[in-house]
C-alpha cells in the first residue's frame, strides 16, 4: 500500500482553486476551531494567514499547503479530510465566499491498514 495523504480534494473544489489561483496568485488552506465558521476551511493568499507552533501542515490540496490547528488535529488525526465547495456564503475571510462559494470539509475514519501508512504530518517551525 502506498503512502496515504490525510487530506484530498474534489475536482469541483479545485475548478474554485484554479479561479482563485488566477485572481491572488498562490494559495494556502487553514482550518482552525475557532470563531466564525468553526471549523471550515479557509483559503488565504499563500503567505497571508501567519502558520505558527500550534498549526500542523497536513499535506497540499491541487498544490496548496494545508494547515490545521493542533488541538483541531487531535480529533482529526484518525480521519481522511476530502475538501469540496458547496453554494452559500460563510462567515469568514475565505477568498471563495465573494463567488458565494463555501469550503467544506468532508471526512471518513480511516482504517487500520491506512493509518500504518499516513504521510506523515510536519509541526510548527516546517517552513
Amino acid at each position: 500500500m502506498k503512502n496515504i495523504p490525510r487530506v484530498k480534494i474534489t475536482d469541483e473544489a479545485k475548478k474554485i482553486i484554479a479561479e482563485l489561483r488566477a485572481k491572488n496568485g498562490e494559495l494556502m488552506f487553514h482550518q482552525s476551531g475557532g470563531c466564525c465558521d468553526g471549523s471550515s476551511p479557509m483559503c488565504y493568499a499563500d503567505g497571508e494567514f501567519i502558520v505558527g507552533r500550534s498549526d500542523v501542515w497536513l499535506g497540499a490540496i491541487d498544490d496548496c499547503d494545508f494547515f490545521m490547528a493542533r488541538d483541531q488535529f487531535e480529533f482529526w488525526k484518525h480521519t481522511e479530510l476530502t475538501i469540496d465547495i458547496t453554494p452559500g456564503r460563510g462567515a469568514s475571510f475565505s477568498l471563495e465566499i465573494p463567488l458565494g462559494l463555501r469550503f467544506v470539509t468532508k471526512s471518513r475514519v480511516f482504517s487500520l491498514e491506512e493509518t500504518k501508512h499516513l504521510i506523515e504530518t510536519r509541526r510548527g517551525d516546517m517552513m
